[in-house]
Order: structure tokens, then sequence, then C-alpha cells
């Protein structure tokens, strides 16, 4: 089976949530809280619910088993669920505090020390029990969960809207999060683990759901275990896209799927679905729409200023402005070279990533001139209140034919540099026009961080061949995660000796993006090449506490 097909299959696994979501709000009359009496200020009322009595799952031919997404949820009511993820750097661990709302007064809560280890959720949160028909225990399994995940309301009352971001992020390098649920709301609990799909022949099942006492006791969730009635189809391969975006070389935010070889900028993460799904180099979207709440949305694109800006060019004294900061690599293999490598080499291949620690978003628009595969690229300037106060030149932007790209790529965004042992010497380089898009929320706890970024995709981002004008914007808290697998983008060490190097990822190496500092750019990762040409090994030790190969 192919990767695309695999994709289509999942796809509709993410549809299905969706089509359960509708369910979900006609259990508003039962609801939590609905009719009981106001439990304490600003503490949520939580309950687990199973959206339908009954699910189908389909087992495609060529498939190792079946993904357990039976719809059930985390009903949130009397006060939202919310959460901040921190961690002070690098060298400090992860650090959880729920938070409570009670009108204009808002108190914090540390869950456990060491309960929460990561940014993707709350590990181990549910467990899973499916007994065949004979009710002998087939499979067992526990999942984290994510309060960001596919979400719908419970009853008209509740807001409108979530103003909590859209997924849990996984980039291993992750600095801060902020989860939640809406009061009125009831999140996704199911956990798809892409990488661990459960064996289950076709045939009848009964699937048992509760929450893990330690969660139980430490939100005061009853202990209810909906019981589901499994259904296991088996399938044959139909083929078939069904409209999945393909998207160029980039990426990687927050939860992808299936790899065929190391692991893409999003690993997969339990219970949510991400900005940026990733295979290799050529990434997608699932549930392609404006108004899913899952991680899956494709934003419409950016509109560029109607014309190119005009007086003369100025960065007003005090106007805010973006932070870019670099990322230790991660991600990182060796490979015998993409389409368009040399045949019979050893290539360094990583994950890199630049993102925006604010307080202003990087806003940065490129003009045409007619019959030209390159733009006037021009940074803009915005005041407290929105209002555009400034504009300077800022390089090019350029069009990329190569068969995996095909948009408009912003120069000298970033460059990458393999160093010597000693990193007094430059052994390798690679600089790569980027297309900017929001694809890993890599810290929104930072001040104006926006939880709810629109470029996340790069088939609306980038601009097509006949575009006139291109908008790019690197939003407050998020970054841009560039997977080294396209030709020209990997180190080719071929000929380097075995021992100890460093990867320097470099944000505006020109500095030619105006930004409040530019002492941060810099970021390394070390790596110890050994074997023989044509079967060359790489080691990747920790960086602090990541130990994110």
């Amino acid at each position: 089976m192919t990767s695309q097909q695999h994709r289509t299959r999942v796809k509709r696994s993410a549809l299905a949530v969706s089509a359960a979501l509708a369910v979900v709000a006609g259990v508003a009359a039962t609801a939590p809280g609905a009719d009981a009496a106001p439990s304490t200020p600003g503490k949520p009322k939580l309950k687990l619910i199973a959206a339908s009595n009954s699910v189908t799952l389909d087992r495609w031919e060529g498939e190792p088993g079946v993904y357990l997404d039976l719809g059930t949820y985390v009903t949130v009511d009397d006060a939202p669920l919310e959460f901040k993820v921190t961690r002070k750097s690098y060298k400090d661990p992860v650090v959880a505090q729920q938070i409570f709302r009670d009108g204009t007064k808002t108190t914090t809560k540390n869950l456990p020390a060491g309960l929460v280890k990561d940014f993707s959720g709350l590990p181990g949160f549910l467990e899973v029990t499916v007994k065949n028909a004979a009710g002998q225990e087939v499979a067992k399994s526990k999942g984290g969960f994510c309060p960001n995940n596919a979400s719908g309301r419970l009853r008209p009352d509740a807001p409108a809207t979530s103003h909590y971001p859209e997924s849990c992020p996984t980039n291993p390098f992750t600095l801060g999060s902020v989860w939640g649920t809406e009061k009125g709301w009831a999140s996704n609990s199911s956990t798809v683990d892409y990488d661990k799909p459960v064996d289950l022949p076709a045939g009848e099942y009964t699937a048992k759901v509760r929450v893990a006492k330690k969660y139980r006791d430490l939100f005061g969730i009853p202990d209810d275990q909906p019981t589901i009635k499994v259904t296991v189809r088996q399938q044959s391969d139909g083929g078939g896209g069904e409209g999945l975006t393909a998207r160029s070389g980039h990426h990687g935010a927050g939860h992808s799927m299936h790899q065929d070889g190391p692991r893409g900028a999003d690993a997969p993460t339990p219970g949510a679905l991400s900005h940026a799904l990733e295979d290799r180099g050529l990434a997608h979207h699932l549930g392609d729409g404006r108004d899913h709440t899952d991680g899956s949305r494709i934003a419409p694109a950016l509109k560029p200023a109607a014309q190119r800006p005009t007086g003369r060019a100025g960065v007003p004294a005090n106007v805010p402005k973006p932070d870019l900061r670099s990322l230790p690599a991660w991600d990182i293999a060796i490979t015998d070279g993409e389409d368009g490598d040399v045949p019979g080499k050893d290539y360094l291949a990583f994950s890199a990533n630049v993102w925006n620690a604010g307080p202003a978003p990087l806003v940065v628009d490129g003009f045409r001139s007619p019959g030209k595969d390159l733009m006037d690229a021009y940074q803009y300037f915005y005041d407290a209140d929105g209002k555009q106060v400034g504009h300077t030149p800022t390089g090019t932007m350029e069009w990329d034919p190569r068969v995996g790209h095909e948009h408009w790529h912003f120069t000298d965004f970033a460059s990458y540099r393999l160093l010597s042992e000693d990193q007094t010497k430059e052994v390798r380089s690679g600089k790569e026009a980027f297309c900017l898009a929001n694809t890993d929320a890599v810290d929104y706890t930072v001040k104006n961080a926006n939880w709810h970024p629109y470029n996340t995709d790069l088939s609306t981002a980038c601009g097509q061949q006949n575009s006139i004008s291109v908008r790019e914007v690197l939003d407050v808290g998020s970054g841009d995660t560039y997977t080294q697998y396209r030709p020209g983008q990997s180190f080719d060490v071929t000929g380097l000796p075995n021992g100890t190097y460093y990867i320097q990822v470099i944000a505006n190496p020109e500095k030619r993006l105006q930004e409040t500092n530019t002492n941060n750019n810099v970021a390394l990762r070390k790596v110890v090449l050994g074997g023989e040409p044509g079967a060359r090994t790489v080691t990747v030790p920790p960086h602090d506490l990541i130990n994110a190969p």
C-alpha cells in the first residue's frame, strides 16, 4: 500500500471523528452540570462519555491492524479545563499547572512533579480493554489525552468558539504550551497512535474505556466506564487520494502519521492531529476545511498589500518587532539521498526550526516584476493597535520550480552549517530559501502569542507560479520546521572522516530582517559520524534533557 493510500485511510478516520462531534452535541440534555448544583468556583466538572454505543472500524488490506478511534470524549462544565505547560530551559523538566478561572479571579495549582513529561498531553490518561465475541481479552492499551484535541459544544449556551490552541505540540524542543477545553464543550479523548495499530481481525468486539485512577483522583472524575460495541470490517485497498493536500519539503506542529524512514518533525501524537503532518518531506493535512478544530485546519491564504509600499522606508524606534530564534537540530539520520542527489553518497539529514518569540509577528510581502521569477520583499511593522507604521526592503522571494517545492521562497531566512569538533572550521554549509509557515507551536506562553495562526499550510501560504504578490508570516509563538530530506538540503558527508561535528542552525544569517535581538539566532547540535563510506552511521547525544536524535 502506498503512503498516499495510507493517508487516505487515516483521513477517513479523522472525518469520522468530526461526525462524532455532532453525536456528542446530542447528549446536551444530559450534559454534566446541566441540572447539578454548582461545584467549587473555577473548578471544572469532568466526565468521560461515549458519543455512540457502537463504532465500525475498517481494516484495510495491507495494513497491520486498525486504529482504536472509539469516539470517547471528556466533557467539561462549570468552568474551563485549562493547563499551562512550560520549561525554563532544556536543562529543566516540564512543569504543568492547572489554571482555575472564576470570573476575574485566576488561581493555579501545580500538577504532581513528573506526571507530565512533554507537551503532547496527559500521558496514560485513558485505559482501553477490548474483548472478542467470546469474552476473551484480546487487546489492552493506554493513551494520552490532549485537551486541545477535536472538540465540540455540548449545548447552545456554551461559547460559540474555542479560544484554546487546536492541537498539542510534539516538537521535541517545545518550550511552552497551553492546553484547554471550553466550559460546555467536550474534547475527544480517543488515542489514535498511527505507529501502533491494534491487530484485530474482522469481527465483533466490545471495548471498555475508563480514565486512569490517578487522573480520576486528581481531577475528581467519576469512574464511568463506557462500553462500546466495535465492528471491525475488512476492506480491500481502493486507492485514491480523496483530495489530500501535498506540501513541500517542509515540516513538521504539533502530530504526524506513518513514516517510511526517520521520524518527521512531528512525531505521532496520542489523541491529537497536527498543523503539519509529515511524511519524509512530503507533508499533508487531514480533514481539509476552515472549521476543523482537530489541528488539521487548512487556513485561507493571507492577502498581501494591494501594492508595493510607498514613501520612505523606515522602522520607528519603539515599534514592536519579532524575535527570531533557532532550535537545535533533530530528526538526524544518515540517508543515501533523495531524488536529485548523487547516488552512492552518504548524506546527513536533519530537521531544523526557526521560531518567533515576539512580541510582534514577522510579516513579509513579496511583489513581482512581470515576467520574472523573483519578487522584491518588504518587512512590515505595526503599532500596538495593529496599524502599519513602517516598512523596509528585506531581500527577495524566488520561485522554486523543483518537485516537492513549487512555491515562492523567502531568501536569507536561515542557513545551516556543519562545524568541526572545536567549532572553528566550517566543513559543510547549506542555505535554503523558505516558504514561511506556522508549522509548530514552540511557545504559546510568550507575550502576544497567537494560538490560532493562519498560514499553517504551505499550499496556501506560499503562492503559485502565476502569483503577482505573496504574503508570508511567522506568528508569535510559532516556528517553521524544515525537514532536510529534499534535494540540496542535507549535508554530503561522504568524504568526511569519522568523529564529532556540530550542526549549526542560523536564523536571519544576513541580518536583513529587523528583530528585537540577534544574539539568540544560533543553535548547535552535536553529532558523531562513524561507519564506512556507503554505510555511514550517526550518533546523536542528548541535548541537555532532550533525548531526540
